[in-house]
């Protein structure tokens, strides 16, 4: 699609071509968002200025009921007990958490002194890693981290200490629903001792109890905070450091998404760990910012979920696709269940095809839910989101929304030219959320490939996504990377997903992208297909032929009875790496 001169509708202003310079999702806008200033204070400043009643309640975790007031004197307890322990300005500290309230405990206790928390949700020897990047002698782990793995972080990182939170840390014990005990017990499966030195999270908040001197470091937003790795989904996993100032901008943001309340409102996070960016910032300070409840519920089981859901009835829910499988499967929740407590019903982590969209807005509604599904899209290098839903364009061809009102997107080509409404290169964003660097292996290497200094003056985030923006502002995701085939065109996942899943006898499929071995820098097509049973397969590869370009055309189809997951998204790298190994 080439660019076409068109007028805004707000301003009467002609549209230049590009969206860097017109910014024309600001027209849906009202029009004191459109030149919003993103606040500059540290986290635990935004969170006071929002929930400024101390005795309304910030969390409930398992029956208990923890109030502003109550988070705010664990959080004393907790930067006294840190400086104890000797952490301070520009430490980081390991939390290897899940959705618990000690790690939002610890996030703003480590803003206080000056340090951050480094986190990772990971296999045994990715968070001895991540300790030696920390250097520290000290991490938080959840209770049931086994013997063999604690012996592994002391015989291979400086570590000799360790806090342990247990799951009930917080919760009414008499509360906690059966399914969630029996997962919980789960947990504890190998063998589990007390090495001397080690603390419970009850005697780490004691040791600051005598504390007196003044513990709070100057106040500075740019300095790290928060660092954690990237899901790894598509290469290698990569450790993303966050200022105070950009947890603040997304969540500023986002928190327009959600108007006020007369009557308390929840927002439920289930099972997701607080490891990834995405959880900690849209899905927990974010709602925390727009004064919701934040129910945090890390240990349901995921195939509960439907059971949770039911008892929780939240009035907000961060969904993922995998979430939304497991509901739509469900034979628990009856035909007739009323969802209507739902405000919202939005989907994140990985884009959707276009026939799975309509059949998870299809339940919903079903159930009679107003919302409109929405799609966001962002990554960990932009501190989470980057784009708001906009329900006036449906949800094809990868639409994820508009910017957010103080982030800026545009799409480039490889030369760093920004290209023209319709015309497909790099997504890339620019605004007030963007990482400080990676750290780790590699850091400052993959930071000069990531944020790069434009023609234009302004410093670029480079998304590695494929994309076009339309006139109205409005964003498309088509893949990730270059990935071309020899002899062909440019293969673009989304799309070429959405042609697939429109044939008859399709229930749902995915492709993946693997390297041609016998053409450098080339990619071939594999499909993996859930039939429905109405057609062959042999029928259903007809109607691909009818539906693809012959470049699309996979080399191999590959039939699958449901979608693989890791890290809560399509589980397509160790699909990739098990077909390079056949092939080998």
């Amino acid at each position: 699609m080439l660019f076409r001169s068109i007028i805004m509708e707000n301003t009467g202003a002609t549209l230049t071509g590009k969206a860097s310079v017109d910014k024309p999702w600001l027209q849906f806008y009202p029009e004191a968002l459109r030149n919003v200033e993103v606040p500059t204070i540290t986290v635990e400043t935004f969170l006071r200025a929002k929930n400024p009643d101390e005795n309304k309640i910030a969390f409930e975790y398992y029956g208990n009921k923890i109030t502003w007031k109550e988070f705010w004197g664990e959080v004393d307890k907790a930067a006294k007990s840190l400086k104890i322990l000797g952490f301070g300005e520009g430490n980081r500290i390991p939390v290897f958490l899940q959705s618990v309230p000690a790690h939002f405990i610890l996030l703003i206790a480590a803003e206080r002194i000056g340090a951050a928390i480094i986190c990772r949700d990971d296999i045994p020897e990715e968070l001895c890693f991540a300790i030696r990047k920390s250097k520290s002698e000290t991490a938080f782990v959840m209770d049931y981290t086994s013997k063999s793995d604690e012996d592994l972080f002391r015989a291979t990182t400086p570590m000799k200490r360790v806090i342990k939170v247990s799951p009930y840390d917080y919760a009414d014990r008499k509360s906690v629903p059966d399914y969630v005990e029996k997962e919980i017990a789960s947990r504890y499966t190998g063998a589990i001792e007390t090495t001397e030195g080690d603390l419970t999270w009850d005697e780490f908040l004691a040791l600051g109890k005598d504390y007196t001197e003044d513990y709070m470091a100057q106040e500075d937003v740019n300095r790290p905070v928060f660092g954690a790795y990237t899901s790894g989904s598509t290469g290698i996993s990569k450790l993303v450091i966050h200022s105070s100032s950009n947890i603040v901008a997304t969540a500023f943001q986002m928190s327009i998404f959600i108007p006020p309340s007369d009557v308390p409102e929840k927002w439920w996070l289930p099972i997701l760990p607080p490891a990834l960016i995405a959880v900690t910032v849209s899905m927990a300070i974010f709602p925390l910012s727009a004064g919701l409840i934040m129910v945090l519920d890390p240990f349901c089981p995921l195939e509960d979920i439907d059971i949770a859901f039911m008892e929780q009835k939240p009035n907000f829910w961060a969904l993922i696709p995998m979430f939304c499988e497991m509901l739509m499967k469900s034979d628990r929740i009856p035909e007739d269940y009323d969802m209507s407590h739902l405000r919202s019903i939005g989907t994140g982590a990985e884009a959707m095809n276009e026939r799975k969209t309509q059949e998870v807005e299809a339940f919903f509604h079903k159930h009679n839910v107003k919302a409109t599904l929405s799609a966001g899209y962002g990554q960990s290098e932009g501190c989470s989101n980057f784009t708001l839903p906009n329900p006036m364009f449906p949800l094809v061809d990868g639409c994820v929304g508009m910017p957010m009102p103080a982030t800026t997107m545009a799409v480039f080509s490889e030369d760093l030219e920004e290209l023209n409404y319709g015309e497909i290169g790099e997504l890339c964003m620019t605004g007030p959320a963007m990482m400080l660097h990676y750290a780790g292996w590699r850091g400052d290497e993959l930071t000069e490939r990531t944020l790069i200094n434009h023609p234009d003056g302004n410093c670029w985030l480079h998304t590695g996504d494929k994309a076009y923006i339309n006139e109205h502002g409005i964003v498309y995701i088509l893949g990730r990377g270059t990935t071309k085939r020899f002899g062909g065109g440019e293969l673009y996942m989304m799309r070429m997903e959405t042609k697939a899943v429109r044939v008859a006898g399709v229930e749902d499929g995915f492709f993946c992208f693997v390297p041609d071995q016998d053409h450098e820098g080339y990619f071939l097509p594999y499909f993996f297909v859930i039939l429905d049973e109405t057609k062959s397969l042999d029928e259903v590869k007809a109607g691909l032929a009818d539906a693809l370009e012959e470049y699309e055309y996979p080399v191999d189809i590959r039939v699958i009875k449901e979608r693989p997951y890791f890290h809560f998204k399509t589980n397509r790298k160790e699909l990739t790496a098990a077909i390079l190994e056949e092939l080998n």
